[in-house]
């Protein structure tokens, strides 16, 4: 294949090369043929392997998994049997043999007639997991098209270059993760240990495989045009996750020089890391505190290193996603006393369950929303189904008594409904002290401003709670409109818009009128264009991935805060984003040149 240069939108900084490895495709790209009899039997064969190379992959990400998460375990599995439910496989054969369909067309038929029995089973949850059956179905199908293309073993590769460098790639199997798309819960059954880099056809900067790729400290690029068509399994590649491009079957000179820029992101990244754990104060004096983003208690020890000051957001979601039934509130518990007693007595911060929009979990897919990200999700889900709420508000509650716990609750649009959430945590107190249990004792309260709404009556939610916290991926989306997770509009996500500014400084303006401070945990604060805004603004602190932490401190201390307030009034005065970014840029360009290289920014590239 010809060297071909793709585009996409990079969200976690670095540089990978290695052999492209399919999870799924686009549905709608499946080889319909028409088998000679002769062939028949090979496509039966073909279909059996490629069940057990899928059932094999799940089996080592289980083994991956078996530490760390039993409800994980658990989906994985459920996913194993489905990959031998004669249902699926029985069918498909079945569909090769008579109808002399290839493998891949028979199986996605075998999908499609089990969607049509379970449509007609009276349970919604027993109806609904037909979404499991076509997550294995499409795994299948990724590894059928790659023995299509012969292209069973890595090192017969070495044939289509004579290059030292590429073929020494192809031998060491280094296996860069492509997909369509990928969900969270996708992201986390799959195991990652020879995963070195992310790249999507959907997704934005903020989408939660973003996310998840910077947690992970791995180059990402999402929202690549022609990911699924240019390229194929085993073909080599690399990504570039500063500029947001992908190079495949890359020249010799690409090589080259991607080694060296590889080699020097590494420095960059080993050099500020030797400074993580100190603090985070400008020149002239103004300390903010810098704290992680994290999903599970097992990210703590990563968290500590990167110098993360304690945990701004726990995404309790992800405890939930993952799984085919509800966690207890015991399970739930000792996931949390783990986490905060790990970075007792500094703050954990614990933000309640918020499922919807691209965070499914199995009990919510009977829903079937045509927009969740403005339907039942966050607070609203909670407060809907209380006995699901009532039951994570006792496990913080509990895991609060060892160490120092915090709980926010996300979504808020108003005061009534603060109010409500308030009610039924006061509800859960009462529980706790009647049955004696040991739990914390006048915890913390927050709110998460997201919407426009809570900008709007920031003052008096200020003094219903104890502090705010500034979550930007959704009040980017929501106040200019721009789905988050689709690529055709990602170029609309901009920090830096003049909308954003103004709402994110009234915020932290109302709240410290009111005397409570203000974090900021949204990606926003992991980007150095944006971060000396929020200096300029006084925030508390900030809360980003721990990968993102080192690199943020350095700026910070490299920073004056006088320069911050300069800056933040010129922007301002600005009515455009294009005026803004050139603005920012320029002036970062200008006093780190040699830092903002090494970043993958959510400024518009064009402004």
């Amino acid at each position: 294949m010809a060297r071909t240069v793709l585009h996409g939108i990079a969200v976690s900084s670095g540089i990978a090369i290695g052999c492209a490895f399919f999870f799924n495709r686009k549905p709608d790209t499946i080889r319909h043929t028409l088998v000679p009899v002769e062939s028949i039997a090979y496509e039966v064969d073909r279909l059996e392997e490629a069940i057990q190379k899928v059932m094999h992959d799940f089996a080592l990400a289980k083994q991956h998994l078996m530490e760390d998460s039993s409800e994980q375990v658990e989906l994985l599995d459920s996913h194993m049997l489905i990959c031998t439910d004669p249902k699926l496989r029985g069918e498909a054969i079945r569909r090769i043999q008579e109808q002399r369909m290839n493998a891949e067309w028979a199986l996605a038929e075998s999908v499609e007639g089990l969607a049509k029995m379970f449509s007609k089973i009276s349970s919604p949850y027993i109806r609904e997991r037909i979404q499991d059956v076509r997550v294995v179905a499409q795994r299948i199908t990724c590894v059928l098209e790659e023995m299509a293309a012969g292209l069973k073993e890595i090192p017969e590769l070495e044939k289509i270059h004579d290059v030292d460098a590429s073929k020494q790639i192809r031998q060491e199997a280094r296996r860069i993760l492509l997909a369509y798309d990928l969900t969270p819960a996708e992201a986390l059954l799959f195991s990652l240990q020879r995963i070195t880099a992310f790249a999507t056809e959907q997704g934005g900067r903020t989408s939660h495989t973003g996310i998840l790729a910077r947690n992970l400290g791995i180059p990402a690029v999402v929202g690549v045009n022609g990911l699924g068509n240019d390229v194929l399994e085993g073909d080599l590649i690399i990504i570039d996750g500063i500029a947001g491009k992908i190079l495949v079957e890359p020249s010799e000179a690409d090589l080259e020089a991607y080694a060296l820029r590889q080699g020097q992101f590494e420095a960059y990244q080993k050099k500020i890391s030797t400074m993580a754990g100190a603090l985070a104060e400008t020149q002239d004096g103004y300390r903010i505190t810098v704290l992680a983003n994290v999903e599970k208690s097992q990210e703590a020890a990563v968290a500590i290193e990167c110098g993360g000051e304690g945990v701004g957001l726990v995404r309790t979601e992800f405890s939930y996603i993952a799984r085919t039934s509800l966690p207890k509130e015991d399970e739930l518990y000792e996931e949390y006393a783990r986490l905060t007693a790990a970075f007792a007595p500094r703050q954990v911060i614990f933000r309640t369950l918020d499922v919807g929009a691209d965070k499914i979990f199995q009990e919510r897919r009977v829903l079937d929303e045509p927009n969740p990200a403005l339907g039942l999700r966050a607070i609203r889900y909670c407060l809907r189904h209380q006995d699901i709420f009532r039951r994570q508000l006792r496990a913080i509650l509990r895991a609060g008594a060892h160490g120092n716990a915090s709980l926010m609750f996300p979504l808020i649009s108003g005061i009534t409904e603060l109010r409500q959430a308030k009610a039924i945590l006061y509800e859960a107190i009462q529980e706790l002290e009647a049955e004696k249990l040991n739990f914390q004792t006048g915890m913390r309260v927050g709110v998460m401003i997201e919407l426009p709404a809570s900008v709007f009556i920031a003052q008096d939610l200020a003094k219903e709670v104890d502090f705010f916290s500034i979550g930007t991926n959704d009040l980017i989306q929501y106040t200019l409109g721009a789905d988050r997770n689709n690529k055709h509009v990602a170029h609309l996500h901009q920090p830096l818009h003049p909308a954003i500014i103004r709402a994110v400084k009234y915020v932290v303006d109302m709240a410290h009128k009111e005397g409570i401070p203000v974090c900021v945990c949204g990606e926003m604060a992991a980007d150095p264009y944006c971060i000396p805004m929020l200096m300029g603004m006084s925030v508390d602190s900030i809360s980003i991935a721990p990968q993102s932490i080192p690199g943020i401190k350095h700026i910070i201390r490299n920073s004056s805060i006088e320069q911050c307030h300069e800056l933040l009034q010129q922007v301002l005065a600005a009515s455009t984003v294009q005026s803004v970014n050139s603005l920012v840029r320029h002036i970062m360009y200008d006093k780190f040149p040699q830092d903002m290289i090494f970043f993958a920014s959510q400024l518009d590239t064009e402004g």
